[in-house]
């Protein structure tokens, strides 16, 4: 179903949604001193070097800070430091694609197959580009859609090289059901600039860079970055270089600052830059989340008794209910980088928690209950019962 099929519905839904109080009360926001002691103290507790947070409310930036080291040299981690900003990379790219919607560049469920001049599998094999001819035997590539790739209904696993063997290949029928796929992302960026001849750097450097002024924000290095940079620190506490990415990822390549980002976030929980209609279908629960945890991505599906009903699937987010009504988040995850971003629909209130430590994730609980309450966040799912402090 396009979106325009549910405008209507969607533009009565999203005022009326972000017109209801809240279900519960939320904290009083702290200033900007008691943001700093939360902020040091979850540095202590969690062994993390650095983070940077950012506290948006009624859809407007109100606190931005950034505490600890950058790197092993002990330089200060500042608002203005580039940092990897990992998968949030990916609800960027969904705002993104959001908008070539609404340009008229494709639609949400017309079939992939349509904007490309051959078949998927006669494309051939570029290094990090998508392992196409692996589906030369696998006719259910037609059936993939924007909106199952966004939702992670593709049925690819998180990425070809994952698999035993290194091959793509589909575990189930699109839109069976959840199962994070960056290697879905990498097709809908493949449609986007082979198919419609787009350069996707420069569509979300002008649709999202430029239009909210992220300034040190890019889709791949910048030799400006170099001098206000974050290394990162894994668990072990050993120190890991950033990587300067030469190649555009839709899964995620994105540098960006916790001061640019937080411009984003706010953007994005007000719905700047979309209809209503289409800024609400982000965030509809397209496909039910049915397993225990993220990872591992192929894992079986939870009975239905024990599911989290209110879980589910955006297009480049997660979406759930809880106290505070119902909210959206994304993480940003590898060795040495914990990223998370959490927004409550109702108040219009987000924390985005950006660290170069990825032992600073077991505090994100914490943080964002200071500042949210009891929000519903699926802590549990998003780090597989990872421990996380109190």
């Amino acid at each position: 179903m396009d979106i325009k099929s549910w405008r209507p519905l969607l533009v009565v839904g999203w005022w009326l949604l972000a017109a209801l109080p809240a279900r519960a009360e939320l904290p009083a926001l702290p200033d900007e001193a008691g943001l700093q002691r939360l902020a040091l103290q979850a540095l202590v507790d969690s062994g993390a070097q650095g983070l940077a947070m950012a506290v948006i409310d009624r859809g407007q930036v109100v606190r931005v800070g950034a505490w600890g080291r950058r790197n092993a040299a002990g330089e200060p981690l500042r608002t203005d430091t580039v940092m990897y900003g990992a998968s949030l990379t990916k609800a960027v790219f969904g705002y993104t694609v959001m908008q070539l919607v609404e340009a008229g560049r494709l639609t949400l469920d017309r079939p992939l197959a349509d904007y490309l001049a051959r078949p998927l599998p006669d494309y051939p094999y570029e290094r990090g580009y998508g392992r196409w001819p692996d589906l030369a035997d696998e006719p259910r590539w037609r059936q993939l859609t924007a909106r199952l790739l966004l939702s992670h209904s593709s049925g690819f696993a998180n990425f070809a090289f994952l698999e035993p063997d290194g091959r793509l290949r589909m575990h189930f029928d699109p839109g069976a059901r959840y199962a994070y796929s960056g290697e879905g992302l990498i097709l809908l960026q493949f449609v986007l600039e082979r198919g419609l001849g787009l350069d996707l750097g420069a569509e979300m450097q002008r649709r999202v860079f430029d239009r909210f002024g992220m300034a040190r924000t890019s889709m791949t290095w910048r030799d400006d970055f170099a001098a206000n940079l974050a290394d990162g620190w894994t668990e072990q506490g050993q120190v890991v270089p950033h990587d300067p990415r030469s190649r555009v990822r839709a899964a995620g390549s994105m540098d960006t600052t916790i001061a640019d980002f937080a411009a984003f976030a706010a953007a994005y929980v007000r719905g700047e830059g979309l209809s209503a209609a289409g800024a609400a279908e982000l965030l509809r629960p397209q496909r039910p989340i049915t397993t225990a945890s993220q990872f591992p991505t192929l894992q079986p599906e939870l009975p239905p008794a024990r599911r989290r009903a209110d879980l589910s699937a955006g297009l480049g987010v997660v979406t759930f209910s809880g106290p505070q009504g119902p909210g959206f988040y994304k993480g940003g995850h590898d060795d040495s980088t914990g990223n998370t971003w959490v927004c409550l629909r109702g108040p219009q209130r987000c924390v985005v928690i950006l660290a170069n430590d990825v032992r600073a994730e077991r505090a994100f609980g914490r943080l964002v209950a200071a500042i949210l309450g009891d929000s519903g966040v699926p802590w549990d799912w998003e780090y597989g019962g990872k421990p996380m402090l109190r």
